[in-house]
């Protein structure tokens, strides 16, 4: 409670202002005197007291009078903030609801349950917003397995007596007053249907028959009153009908279409003003609560943290999840506070359900003056600028279906020969006989008729998008594979149709980046997060992302999270891919969410193998398993085609046993379990393979154990290792481990990096090893980065040699060298003097070019034409032919450095 609180200035504004809060502080003596003294939590117990009467009709209608003239005094003296009043009001409505079951039953049976019978909550009572003159919108449901009733008396007829009980005990107005009007016309099919409903008939109702409006009611949906459990059971069963994992853009479009409806038919003054609506103008509540529902309806089935109950709650998760702007949620959220406070003042007057600011002006400054204002001038003016705000933020929402991006003109072209005319004619017949092909019945998507007019609606523009396509036969071999995987393609049909912008998308994605084109042919699903820019913002976090994988899981068991880092690591791997090919993200990013999605997933996967093999192989005690990421994958960069090289070390004695039902030795233990996470991440389950790991960076290489023990692997490293496998260990990162033991693992890599070298023989290693890769790993083509000489291998041997040249001296003055992260130890070296200005930006561009490279010219071959286009952009030159200049004059300054630094001259190598 604010210690700033007015509480006799609130008196005087209520008795001034508000005849029934006057006649209210009249009737209840005692409260007043507890408000007059600002004991405003003894006044909130002295209402709810006088609910505990035997005799519910009364007790309730007390209790809600003095619970709406405490919280409305202290709402006015500023003790209690917007969100407590409304938390109390919806929890009197939750109380009042539950005794009002109870007491239904018990009179007609003697029996003091609720069992088999709820009250599903919706609207501001879902959302836990309830305002002071709010009717409720519950939804009574009944199991008739379970319902109490006497012997004779038929479940269905028990149930309906016990519904217009219910509504009766809370709605009549009695001298003591009402306690809450109730209004059941949001439970399914309300024209037909009884008062309370068979629960297995909602069921089938909201998953078969529901539209879309009842599907956005179901957003603020909760179990209120009765049978708790038999609600949150039910809740759970219809998760799947609100919260929808593939987007489904018919309804999002008619959820659209609804909320604009709402606004043209309202039929008060435009803006604020005598008789202006504060629910239901432009810029109002209803506006911002429909924002905030539709949005989540949108992206909460990818995205559970959007699934939550208030307004202000939803608005600030859409912000954290980066569908709604920060600023945008900020002015929505504060609108809609300052909306319901005034809601409230126009609603304590006369104790009225109303929204409307008052016709006359006495009327109106006494609601100014109420709410602490000067006049109602004040109040329109504040109202005015507030509405605007909010107003244009939702007309945003209602213009996204309406707005179709145009597709971008041509440009100019010399009229096309009489040949390639004809060549184009012959392949534009063959194309559509192709497509012809697709309406005999082969694709179930396309099999229905309302699915074959949109597809006609289409054919032309997507015949015309295959044909300017650079590989024309392969998108159009996915995309078939799309329409065979696809159940339905109504929706996306329409939207194409609607969104030409979206069909050069689509085709994008099927011809640019050949491993985007398989995922899409594969798993039609993603074709959400193709055409909705907003679902490709997916998480980019390790926590966010381990979190949307956790949530994903179908069930909390092995297989379920398998299943879900397939799913979700897919989405990001492929939402990636799509913002990389379309120039909207930087190379280098990708590359670093790459690594995180692989680190989630890895995280993920070592945690529940790791329990899944206790229940049979118990635990060693003070030992564990730990994981080391090298290569890429312990430089935070990974690409597209990346596999995840992994070094596995356990802690402890090698010597110790298990303690479960079948114990192994430490050896056998962490090997098997090792084994166990490799295939956790590589082998295919029901949803598609995963990564390619890579665990030949291990002391012996595939020769030897899979996993050993901390202490082995110092040995190993000091004792037997070559040169090059302490060039590999600079890159390496503990991925998996305890606080404790990373620490451990870190100085003992440490201690390998910084150990002194004679500067020749390291030279010489150095050399050799790269001579070798040379001549046994040639470059797949002009665009192989990774290999070509002056390339990215050049740029990590000169890294590592330096590195391991300037050992414990080298680390202590400039510590950032011995970062795995290649992109921070190459500025270190550089401040060290160590490599020459320029390095950095020359060591981005091939990155950027291996990233981009992979998805737009697998194996460095030459990109066709739009691939090479797209490559250009995502590297940051004017065009192709100005990235391989780049790229030429790069390689030159690398080639400068190694021979400056190692003594070698290789351009007579850069052919290779």
């Amino acid at each position: 409670m604010s210690d700033r609180a007015d509480w006799n200035a609130a008196l005087e504004r209520a008795r001034a202002n508000a005849p029934f809060l006057a006649r209210a502080l009249d009737r209840q003596p005692d409260l007043a005197a507890l408000l007059a003294a600002g004991k405003g939590e003894a006044a909130l117990d002295w209402a709810k007291a006088q609910g505990q009467e035997a005799q519910v009709e009364a007790a309730l209608r007390r209790e809600r009078l003095g619970l709406a003239t405490a919280l409305a005094v202290a709402d006015l003296a500023g003790a209690f903030p917007l969100a407590r009043i409304m938390a109390e009001l919806t929890a009197f409505a939750d109380r009042a609801l539950d005794r009002a079951i109870r007491a239904a039953i018990l009179e007609r049976t003697g029996a003091d349950s609720a069992d088999g019978f709820v009250a599903l909550a919706l609207g501001k009572q879902g959302a836990g917003e309830l305002n002071y003159s709010s009717d409720i919108d519950p939804i009574l449901l009944f199991d008739p397995d379970r319902l109490p009733r006497r012997e004779r008396d038929d479940p269905g007829e028990a149930a309906q007596r016990y519904a217009r009980r219910v509504v009766r005990l809370l709605s009549e107005t009695t001298s003591d007053g009402y306690v809450l009007r109730v209004d059941l016309r949001l439970r399914p099919a309300s024209e037909i249907s009884p008062p309370a409903v068979p629960i297995a008939s909602a069921l089938a109702h909201y998953q078969g028959q529901a539209l879309a409006w009842e599907r956005a009611a179901f957003v603020r949906a909760r179990a209120a009153a009765g049978d708790i459990a038999l609600g949150e059971e039910f809740l759970a069963a219809t998760r799947p009908f609100v919260w929808r994992r593939h987007l489904d853009f018919g309804a999002i479009a008619e959820i659209r279409r609804l909320t604009k409806r709402i606004r043209e038919e309202h039929e008060g003054p435009p803006g604020p003003g005598p008789g202006f609506d504060v629910k239901r103008g432009r810029g109002g509540i209803r506006e911002i609560e429909f924002y905030a529902q539709t949005l989540q309806l949108i992206h909460g089935g990818r995205d559970p943290s959007l699934r939550v109950l208030g307004t202000r709650e939803a608005l600030d998760a859409l912000a954290a999840a980066g569908h709604v702007g920060a600023k945008e949620a900020r002015v929505l959220g504060e609108g809609y506070d300052r909306l319901r406070v005034v809601e409230h003042r126009l609603q304590m007057v006369h104790d009225r359900q109303t929204h409307s600011l008052p016709e006359s002006t006495e009327a109106l400054d006494a609601v100014a003056r109420l709410d602490g204002l000067a006049d109602s001038a004040a109040l329109v003016a504040e109202l005015e600028a507030l509405t605007a705000r909010t107003g244009a933020i939702y007309d945003a929402l209602i213009r996204e279906d309406e707005q179709a991006t145009p597709p971008a003109p041509a440009p100019a072209t010399r009229p096309e020969p009489a040949h390639d005319r004809g060549v184009r004619a012959e392949r534009m017949a063959r194309l559509e006989r192709r497509m012809e092909g697709w309406r005999d019945g082969r694709y179930q998507s396309l099999r229905s008729p309302q699915a074959l007019a949109a597809f006609d609606a289409i054919a032309p523009t997507l015949a015309e998008a295959f044909l300017a396509a650079d590989d024309s036969e392969r998108a159009l071999v996915r995309w078939e594979s799309v329409l065979d995987r696809a159940s339905s393609a109504i929706n996306l049909f329409h939207l194409l149709k609607a969104r030409p912008d979206l069909l050069d998308r689509l085709i994008s994605a099927l011809t640019l980046a050949p491993v985007l084109a398989d995922e899409l042919a594969r798993r039609p699903d993603l074709l959400d997060i193709l055409l909705d820019r907003a679902a490709s913002r997916l998480p980019r976090s390790l926590e966010a992302i381990m979190g949307r994988i956790t949530a994903a899981a179908a069930r909390e068991d092995y297989e379920a999270l398998l299943d879900a880092i397939r799913v979700v690591t897919g989405e990001v791997r492929f939402a990636l891919g799509v913002e990389l090919i379309e120039g909207l993200a930087d190379p280098l990013d990708v590359a670093a969410s790459l690594s995180r999605t692989a680190e989630a997933a890895l995280r993920l996967a070592h945690a529940a193998t790791a329990e899944e093999f206790a229940h049979t192989h118990g635990r060693i005690a003070g030992s564990e398993l730990i994981v080391l990421g090298l290569g890429r994958f312990g430089g935070g960069a990974l690409t597209h085609a990346s596999d995840l090289d992994i070094v596995y070390l356990f802690t402890g004695d090698f010597a110790a046993q298990s303690d479960g039902t079948r114990p192994l030795g430490a050896t056998h233990y962490f090997n098997r379990l090792a084994s166990r996470v490799s295939a956790a991440l590589s082998v295919p389950t029901a949803e598609g393979a995963l990564y390619e790991i890579d665990t030949r960076l291990r002391p012996q290489g595939a020769q030897g154990p899979l996993a050993v023990s901390c202490e082995a692997f110092a040995k190993y490293q000091r004792e037997a290792a070559w040169t090059w496998e302490h060039m590999a260990l600079a890159r390496a990162r503990v991925l998996v481990g305890s606080e404790e033991t990373r620490e451990e693992v870190e100085t003992l890599i440490a201690d390998v990096l910084f150990r002194p070298r004679d500067p020749e023989d390291l030279r010489e290693s150095v050399l050799e090893m790269r001579d070798t890769m040379a001549l046994h790993k040639k470059p797949g083509g002009v665009l192989d980065v990774k290999l070509q000489r002056g390339g990215l291998v050049d740029f990590e041997f000169l890294v590592h040699y330096l590195q391991l040249r300037g050992g414990r001296a080298l680390a202590e003055t400039h510590p950032a060298t011995f970062s795995a992260d290649l992109g921070t130890a190459i500025p270190a070296l550089v401040a060290a003097g160590l490599l020459p200005e320029g390095f950095r930006e020359d060591y981005d561009l091939m990155t950027r070019l291996l990233v981009a490279g992979r998805l737009l010219a697998p194996g460095g071959s030459e990109p066709p034409p739009l691939a090479a286009r797209a490559l250009a952009r995502a590297c940051r030159a004017a065009d192709y032919a100005s990235l391989l200049r780049a790229l030429g004059q790069a390689r030159q300054r690398v080639a400068q450095t190694w021979h400056a630094i190692l003594g070698q001259d290789i351009t007579n190598q850069q052919g290779n």
